[in-house]
């Protein structure tokens, strides 16, 4: 079954947005209903949609780390409002869709290797949705919207009850100003009594829903947010260092598990490199300085690909890190953009840190 998936999957690979059309209208056909659960602008969907199938067909033959993100999945899409025979009507339109453009190569065997690969996807979100007691979503409010840079700002808001999520871990958030199109965000800080939350956010070439929370968020703006998602943590009690990895917002996640991390006077030591292009992309140090003055398990390296300012190391994230050593015995978090996630990982790998060892989440930026 994981060979005829991949197989099939690497030939209609190229044509990868003219599936997600082809999926789309087939969708809409078979359940019209469904039209309502997507926005107006199909665009960062379609995308959203390769992205997934991409990350299951890698890890069809890794059901230790494929069923827990498909049971995040499953959680996270109640908020759609999905039910059962949407899942069924799913189903239909991806096969459809995977054989329109899988041609000659779309043999019986093929289909019913990918109706079994589906079938596992839609147990594991089903079972997990069907078991979830929590909210769907949680209705929050804009507290305020702080503009560090032209295209980076620093949102606080509060939700109405707690929201309970591991420090490292993302959410899905609607807002008003772009109804229906969620965008992925780490909280800043670790869970909080008053339910206050900070995410920072940085306006993407292209991103519809970022620019608007960048630009127009405002106070009082009532925003919904999703069921925590990934796998980012801290285990106090491996035995094991860690090193973190962050790029840009990609401190987020980091900031919340450092934060948690300093209710404790004894933690595992942990290095923290903070990178970027230009200086403006490390907006958090002066904070993060701080942290480290007054934790002294907290080592922070400042790393920049094009300047020398704040005493930085100069390179990429994926040199610098790799110029230190290989982390055998270390637990790695790497957070970012996909492309920075990508290259670290993959030069940590050659470097010779073991894939078990390294955790990063699928992270979309818009």
């Amino acid at each position: 079954m994981v060979r005829l998936v991949r197989e099939s999957f690497a030939r209609v690979a190229p044509q990868a947005d003219r599936v997600a059309e082809y999926f789309y209208a087939t969708l809409f056909a078979i359940a019209p209903a469904t039209r309502e659960m997507f926005p107006v602008n199909m665009q960062v969907q379609r995308s959203r949609l390769l992205r997934a199938l991409v990350h299951f067909v890698q890890m069809v033959d890794r059901p230790d780390e494929l069923v827990p993100f498909l049971r995040q999945l499953g959680r996270d899409h109640r908020k759609f409002g999905v039910v059962a025979s949407h899942y069924e009507a799913v189903g239909m339109a991806l096969l459809a869709a995977v054989k329109q453009f899988a041609k000659e190569a779309w043999t019986d065997e093929v289909e019913r290797a990918w109706a079994e690969a589906y079938t596992i996807m839609a147990r594991a979100m089903l079972e997990a949705a069907s078991a979830d007691d929590d909210p769907a979503w949680w209705p929050a409010t804009v507290l305020d919207r702080h503009r560090i840079t032209r295209d980076l700002a620093v949102i606080r808001v509060r939700t109405e009850f707690p929201l309970a999520y591991h420090p490292g871990q993302y959410v899905s958030v609607e807002t008003p100003q772009r109804p229906r199109m969620w965008r992925y965000l780490s909280p800043a800080t670790a869970p909080r009594e008053d339910g206050m939350l900070e995410f920072h956010v940085r306006s993407v070439e292209g991103g519809w829903v970022s620019r608007a929370m960048v630009g127009y968020s405002e106070p009082g703006d009532r925003w919904r947010i999703g069921p925590p998602m990934g796998r980012l943590r801290v285990d106090r009690h491996s035995g094991r260092d860690v090193l973190m990895v962050a790029g840009g917002t990609g401190i987020a996640p980091m900031r919340a598990i450092i934060d948690h991390l300093a209710k404790w006077g004894e933690n595992p030591r942990v290095q923290l490199f903070f990178g970027g292009r230009v200086r403006s992309d490390l907006y958090d140090l002066e904070n993060l300085h701080a942290l480290a003055a007054s934790n002294p398990w907290l080592t922070l390296v400042p790393v920049l690909e094009s300047d020398h300012a704040y005493g930085a190391e100069q390179g990429t994230l994926a040199d610098v890190v790799t110029r230190y050593g290989a982390w055998e015995d270390h637990d790695v978090l790497v957070s970012g953009s996909p492309a920075m996630v990508r290259s670290t990982v993959s030069r940590m790998l050659v470097a010779g840190t073991p894939l078990d060892r390294i955790t990063y989440d699928p992270f979309t930026l818009d």
